[in-house]
């Protein structure tokens, strides 16, 4: 039903989403229905309904069957409209009523009721995906603990402005909005002395409301309050750094050591006087490097890069990384100790965002800053109408490494372009190998400058 919603869609994440309502469907085509749990009565309900303890029915959901559900909630939560969230609740039902102790049906449950904005049960949500699993690649401690400081924050913002506006107290017990009016109405005649304490004693009437509510009437009533206020007072600049505060660390959350450690940052002439007539092997995340045994000789160059969720086998991968390579989107292997870390990212502002929430402390020496940020695009000036889709973390490398043309030796080893299949941290083979990189192109590319080329190694230089 719902692929007929998307069908002629101008927004290109509801084309994405008909993209994976399609696969789902050749996969479910050829997969045995299992049972699906009955539809209750309101969305909200549904979210909150306890599906902990939910009976597992007998045929449960296949693998493959449960990845492409997980693919179609996923994008659904990135349209973002009622109807894609509701899709997604349908999905989370479903997974969680058959699989309880479904590590990605728990993070898609803590996401969408983030979404709706019903952080209490989302943290929860959040809590019991943490205890199925050892390696928070997500990023979902963080998270935790921004959505737990903008909570007390907003709760010490609410408590301020109680304070501030005693009078507010007589207008909390009424209907919030019927008061909200009220307020706005005073406000339009000009009687800010009338306004302000409705306007506050609705707010503060909103205890139970979705955080979402809840900000944008606190963002209205800063911007009339800062309208109404002739100066900037010692009381406005408290309430105005507090509410910063809350949506700060729900946007990003705490940052423990804003200087990351000491970390220091280089830029793209840096990144070559450091690599200069270095041997460099790339070593991919492929199941053909996953059986190997080519350690000793992976560990013999000067440099080792990896790229995102790699997997160390000492015996097939060898042991060292010099050189870590990742996309923004994903926290895998931040914390393992490189000398150097190179971030990728096509958006500016997501990609700052990712640092700020991702890196770890002491974990780098050195960190690539933003003229390292996306080579294929910023360097080699490639725009979409010259490559059409989007660079994977290893060509980036890749053609970062080949424009700077300073190392002797330029291995790849393992690369097949996933013919052999994934080789990542556990936590990471579940991701789905997507189809918005040109694999075909990225290795027309490689092999047109290959000098020579075996079973496991291309060499470039």
């Amino acid at each position: 039903m719902h692929s007929g919603k998307v069908v002629g869609s101008i927004d290109r994440r509801r084309v994405e989403l008909g993209e994976q309502l399609r696969k789902l469907l050749v996969v479910w085509g050829t997969t045995p229905a299992a049972p699906v749990p009955a539809p209750t009565t309101g969305a909200t309900a549904r979210l909150k309904r306890a599906v902990k303890g939910a009976a597992t029915p007998a045929s449960g959901i296949g693998n493959e069957l449960l990845d492409a559900l997980l693919a179609v909630a996923n994008q659904a939560l990135k349209c973002g409209y009622d109807d894609e969230l509701n899709l997604a609740l349908v999905i989370s039902d479903t997974v969680l009523a058959q699989r309880k102790n479904s590590r990605a049906g728990w993070r898609l449950r803590a996401r969408l009721l983030e979404a709706i904005g019903e952080e209490a049960e989302a943290l929860a949500a959040y809590e019991k995906y943490l205890e199925l699993t050892d390696d928070d690649g997500f990023g979902v401690r963080a998270r935790i603990a921004g959505l737990r400081a903008a909570g007390e924050g907003e709760r010490e913002l609410f408590a301020l402005l109680r304070r501030q506006c005693p009078r507010a107290e007589e207008f909390t017990r009424g209907d919030a909005t019927a008061t909200w009016a009220e307020g706005l109405a005073a406000h339009d005649a000009g009687d800010w002395a009338a306004a302000e304490p409705r306007l506050v004693g609705a707010l503060l009437a909103l205890d139970d409301a979705p955080v979402g509510d809840r900000q944008e009437l606190l963002g209205q009533y800063l911007d009339l309050r800062l309208a109404a206020d002739t100066d900037v007072t010692p009381g406005l600049t408290e309430v105005l750094a507090l509410y910063a505060e809350q949506r700060r660390n729900r946007m990003r959350g705490p940052v423990a050591d804003p200087t990351i450690g000491g970390v220091q940052w280089i830029s793209l002439g840096e990144f070559r006087n450091r690599i200069a007539g270095k041997s460099i092997c790339l070593i991919a995340n492929s199941g053909r490097v996953g059986a190997s045994s080519m350690g000793a000789e992976i560990d013999a160059y000067d440099l080792v890069v990896r790229f995102n969720s790699f997997r160390i086998d000492p015996r097939h991968t060898g042991s060292r990384t010099d050189i870590h390579a990742t996309i923004h989107k994903h926290g895998f292997n931040w914390e393992k100790q490189v000398d150097t870390r190179l971030v990728f990212g096509g958006v500016s502002g997501d990609w700052k965002w990712s640092l700020r929430n991702r890196l770890v402390p002491g974990a780098q020496t050195h960190l690539g800053d933003e003229s390292l940020r996306w080579p294929v695009r910023n360097i080699g000036r490639l725009s979409t109408d010259v490559w059409s889709g989007i660079p994977t973390t290893g060509f980036n490398m890749l053609y970062l490494l080949d424009f700077l043309d300073v190392s002797p030796k330029l291995d790849l080893i393992g690369f097949d372009f996933y013919e052999s299949g994934a080789y990542r941290v556990q936590e990471a083979m579940k991701l789905a190998i997507t189809s918005v990189h040109e694999y075909t192109s990225e290795k027309a590319w490689v092999m047109d400058r290959a000098q020579s080329v075996t079973d496991l190694r291309i060499s470039l230089r």
